[in-house]
């Protein structure tokens, strides 16, 4: 059996096999019905290998097992397999959130915050820092101070950061206004859908549309503040920076800045 060696590792990613997996499940399919001894002749694999391999494939939902003499193994339909792997992935994406729900009241979770406490009191103001890589990382640290957020958002973001934010993070955008959190927003838009969805979070929302002020921001509550090192126009997602701080010092002079930006008239008819 030839097969591509791109598409067997394609397979690998899409499915979750190892190699000896995908070359007896692709032996399978292309055989439909075939001993262990068949198997293991066409995909190459070692036959002291093959059983094992091919019980796993069963556990998992690609193979059915004829009690024959000798043992046969029945290909399953790949849309079949495809439903049973997700429902497999959902199912333990499920367990999995449900355990990790049920620890937030727990007592460990009350240990390893006492212990979080103890290590933070004796830490210097240079210590509340850290630099990001990637627009992963950025956005947990953007979801956390967001989560934070108990009075103030300042933000300055691109055109494409405005869609990503409001993808992203709009239920943190929610729930800090139900608590009473006033955002102000500084971006280009020529999207008018982005402005609308916008202007419907409420009166504690403000945006301004502004195609000349380049960069990308945030202040929280005059104390921490997440930006941007790099432009997200020219970089990829994966090469993203950017450093978090948590200064009272640093993010208030930087807020009083945004104060006056703010204040100035910042339409493009103002110019």
């Amino acid at each position: 059996m030839i097969i591509n060696e791109e598409f067997l590792n394609r397979l690998r990613r899409s499915f979750g096999l190892n190699l000896y997996e995908v070359k007896l499940w692709a032996a399978i399919l292309s055989r439909g019905v075939s001993t262990a001894g068949e198997l293991s002749d066409i995909a190459d694999v070692p036959r002291s290998r093959t059983y094992d391999v091919l019980e796993s494939l069963e556990r998992k939902g690609f193979v059915i097992v004829k009690p024959e003499k000798p043992i046969k193994y029945m290909a399953i339909p790949p849309l079949e397999v495809l439903d049973r792997v997700h429902g497999k992935i959902r199912a333990d994406l499920i367990n999995h959130s449900e355990r990790i729900t049920k620890l937030k009241d727990s007592e460990m979770m009350a240990e390893l915050g006492n212990l979080h406490k103890q290590g933070i009191e004796p830490m210097q103001v240079t210590d509340f820092s850290g630099a990001l890589k990637g627009r992963h990382n950025i956005y947990d640290q953007l979801s956390y101070v967001l989560k934070e957020a108990r009075a103030s958002i300042d933000l300055v973001t691109s055109e494409e950061g405005l869609g990503r934010k409001i993808r992203m993070l709009k239920p943190l955008i929610e729930r800090a206004v139900s608590r009473g959190v006033k955002i102000r927003v500084v971006a280009p838009s020529s999207n008018v859908e982005l402005t609308e969805i916008m202007n419907g979070f409420g009166e504690l929302v403000e945006f301004r549309n502004n195609p000349n002020l380049r960069g990308r921001f945030c202040v929280v509550d005059k104390k921490h503040i997440v930006f941007m090192l790099t432009d997200d126009e020219e970089v990829h997602p994966s090469y993203d920076m950017g450093f978090w701080v948590k200064s009272p010092y640093f993010a208030g002079t930087l807020n009083k800045m945004f104060d006056k930006t703010w204040g100035a008239e910042l339409s493009p008819d103002s110019e």
